[in-house]
């Protein structure tokens, strides 16, 4: 009787076990299930840029009202939860003059006071020792922002710039080859129509191949050709330069005369080998970017709070107290870009990190359930909403226009091929067509061998009689 009584409470405690296991719960001292509620406690930062986490302490309700970029972010996921959530939103306890390591000290918090930290928080990978963090809401990555340099480029080899270099082998390549079309075509003219002594032999020689198309594309002559053919391939080739001419125009027009926006240094190298001050944003883990991969000088480092402090040391420049260069994460850099993006340009390579993440207590059960609902709001329209909200169109999980100089690019031969095709099938079919003996000559071959090796002939047999000779007659008979 004791052994099922035993054996039924040990049945009954390994249900409730089960039971609990599978109930969601949070890893820490503040987190209670309450009428069919998870109380969470959410750790905000209040220093940064507020246009990601903007805290503001209201007198009328007695709390604090937090908005921004990432706030807007995890209050998607909170709706997206399989489970409801009471949230107590309490700012963190970091001091001032803490703040060189901010994202650490509030992190470090979370094992004993809150549950949850949501902000501008990159994922990294010795932060995730003692966090769990979710999957990343934002791409990120370092970068530098530089002053753009405003001006034309302009040498003596400028006329050259609006073709690329294969474009004009191109050029040269189908010139040559539709001089020597008409050159085969017009060989056996003597002279041109109504000019009696002008032999066309001297207009159209084998030292002219390249120079006679170029010729007639600038000052073309009337009844320079004779033959339809020729005339039909010096058509299509006037069609080819015209268009060719109109866009070498266009382009160099625009080299000298637009406005070209180009960085002031291309990369950290240039920077570093300078002895220039660069600038970063106080308490982010881009300082140790830049020492430990970047290898510039601690000296030559400044910290910033924000945007604005950002363009003032930018418009100073290294010389004057301020910064040559602003290396910070790619969300910030586009950020400050919009507010100031006429006068500075993103450069240099990217340091690659994981991107803005939700950071929860360590093998905490919530994990899981965040990064799903993050996968939700990240594949949905109201994500683009969120980011249009704060970062207007160009938002931060796209490339910006900011990176791109706005000098004219060469055109290449890519923009022409099927111009250039048009215009060598076309040679060609003509000089197929008015030299018959090109391809009238192969088929006789054909023809011949053909008949030579394919066709059959029985062989003749030459029947013999031997003659006899008759004795009698004295008569040889056959």
């Amino acid at each position: 009787m004791k052994d099922k009584c035993f054996f039924s409470i040990f049945y009954w405690f390994l249900i409730v076990l089960l039971v609990l296991l599978q109930s969601p719960t949070v890893n820490g001292s503040n987190g209670r299930l309450k009428n069919g509620e998870i109380k969470l406690r959410v750790t905000v930062p209040i220093h940064g840029f507020p246009q990601f986490v903007y805290v503001v302490w209201d007198p009328s309700q007695q709390k604090y009202t937090v908005s921004g970029y990432c706030m807007d972010v995890f209050y998607a996921v909170v709706t997206r939860l399989p489970f409801n959530v009471s949230l107590h939103i309490v700012p963190s306890a970091v001091e001032l003059n803490q703040v060189s390591r901010r994202h650490h000290a509030i992190l470090k918090q979370m094992s004993t006071e809150s549950e949850v930290v949501v902000g501008d928080f990159t994922i990294r990978a010795n932060r995730s020792n003692y966090v769990d963090f979710t999957v990343p809401y934002t791409a990120s990555g370092v970068k530098m922002v530089v002053p753009v340099q405003h001006g034309r480029d302009q040498n003596m080899w400028t006329f050259v710039k609006p073709f690329s270099w294969d474009l004009w082998l191109s050029i040269i390549i189908i010139s040559t080859f539709i001089g020597l079309a008409i050159l085969i075509m017009e060989r056996n003219v003597s002279a041109l129509p109504n000019q009696e002594g002008s032999p066309n032999q001297k207009k159209l020689c084998p030292a002219t191949i390249l120079w006679f198309p170029i010729s007639q594309a600038i000052l073309p002559e009337r009844q320079v050709v004779v033959k339809s053919c020729s005339r039909f391939v010096l058509m299509v080739w006037l069609l080819l330069a015209f268009v060719l001419m109109q866009s070498y125009t266009a382009n160099l027009t625009s080299i000298l005369t637009l406005d070209q926006l180009q960085p002031s240094f291309l990369n950290a190298n240039d920077l570093r080998k300078g002895g220039y001050f660069v600038g970063y944003q106080t308490g982010s883990f881009v300082q140790d970017v830049l020492v430990k991969q970047f290898k510039f000088d601690p000296s030559k480092l400044k910290p910033y709070n924000s945007s604005s402090e950002y363009h003032e040391a930018l418009k100073l420049g290294s010389e004057n107290g301020g910064v040559a260069a602003i290396f910070d994460e790619v969300p910030y850099l586009k950020l400050y870009i919009q507010e100031y993006g006429s006068n500075y340009i993103m450069a240099g390579p990217k340091y690659r990190n994981a991107g803005f993440g939700f950071a929860l207590t360590l093998n905490s059960n919530l994990t899981a359930c965040f990064s799903r609902a993050i996968l939700d709001v990240t594949e949905s329209d109201l994500m683009n909403e969120i980011e249009e909200k704060y970062f207007g169109k160009n938002d931060i999980g796209q490339d910006s226009s900011g990176e791109v100089s706005s000098a004219p690019l060469s055109l290449s031969f890519h923009s022409f091929a099927g111009l250039f095709m048009i215009t060598g099938i076309s040679t060609l079919f003509a000089l197929l067509i008015s030299e018959s003996v090109i391809w009238q000559k192969p088929i006789l071959m054909a023809k011949a061998l053909s008949q030579r090796y394919l066709s059959f002939k029985p062989s003749s047999t030459e029947i013999r009689v031997h003659p006899t000779h008759d004795s009698t007659i004295g008569i040889e008979i056959v």
